[in-house]
């Protein structure tokens, strides 16, 4: 039954992510907000971890690959694409460059971890990304090439934390698929908060305005996003292959757009509910056994 809750799950809680990322830019910088989200979550997982006496890597090899995967998944991911966002990227933009995740995951997977990839696959993964444009195409509107222009620097950076994200997954299946969940957990989040540091000396800034606003939206980020939906994530990866891991992340800004129509009344076009279709559909294609 866990197994089969875990996809939903995990897409449940990432998709509030868009969410977060829109309450904290208000409020503070989002490398400092990071460096905190990070650090907190790792001080809640490695007491979690001590508490329940949970093993500990008994090399310096297991320590290192799972620091090295936590700046993937969390520095680089997470601190490019809010660091692009916070300076022009627009969010349906970083929506669809989020889509490319799966894309050269399921195009990588044959070659570097000899996943067998099937047509059907290779049709969900289409039919996904096509779904995520759909879904995003009216928050495309109005994005003129001279904004593109602008942001020229911002887009790069997006790009190449999907890149990063896309290579911290195949590294955490590679090298950290064994050893415990909570203490490889620990040590990603201790690595990914030392990261962020430089990020934050030469880019960001330690500027905060704390209200009820931003405390209950670090409270869910530490909780429900870096505990809960990171967990689920390491454990869709652990359990299964990389490429159908990834595909659920199709499912993300579907549901983000669905929570929006929800709790802020934002207007769902049919071409949006025709978009949410055709990424279940893909999904569902790149995610069921061969």
């Amino acid at each position: 039954m866990a197994a089969r809750l875990a996809p939903f799950l995990f897409v449940i809680l990432w998709s509030t992510g868009w969410i977060v990322a829109g309450f904290s830019a208000r409020y503070a910088d989002p490398l400092w907000f990071l460096f905190l989200r990070f650090a907190l979550a790792g001080a809640v997982i490695g007491l979690i971890a001590l508490v329940m006496r949970a093993p500990w890597p008994r090399s310096g090899g297991e320590v290192g690959h799972a620091m090295v995967s936590g700046l993937l998944l969390h520095t680089l991911y997470l601190g490019g694409v809010w660091w692009a966002v916070r300076n022009g990227v627009p969010s349906g933009v970083s929506g669809i460059m989020a889509g490319l995740q799966p894309v050269m995951t399921a195009l990588l997977a044959p070659a570097i971890l000899g996943e067998r990839i099937t047509p059907g696959q290779v049709l969900g993964v289409a039919l996904g990304f096509l779904g995520v444009i759909l879904v995003l195409a009216p928050k495309l509107v109005g994005v003129s090439a001279t904004a593109f222009d602008a942001i020229v620097t911002p887009l790069v950076v997006n790009l190449c934390a999907m890149v990063a994200v896309t290579a911290g997954t195949f590294y955490q299946k590679r090298f950290v698929s064994g050893g415990d969940m909570r203490t490889t957990t620990f040590l990603q989040y201790v690595a990914a908060s030392l990261g962020v540091l430089p990020l934050l000396a030469l880019f960001g800034a330690v500027e905060a305005e704390w209200n009820q606003t931003l405390v209950l939206t670090m409270a869910w980020s530490v909780l429900a996003l870096s505990v809960g939906g990171i967990g689920l994530f390491l454990y869709l990866i652990r359990r299964g292959e990389v490429s159908r891991a990834a595909a659920y992340i199709y499912l993300v800004p579907a549901v983000s757009a669905l929570m929006a129509f929800l709790f802020f009344g934002e207007t769902l076009t049919p071409v949006q509910l025709a978009g949410m279709a055709v990424t279940a559909a893909g999904v569902w294609l790149a995610t069921r056994p061969a």
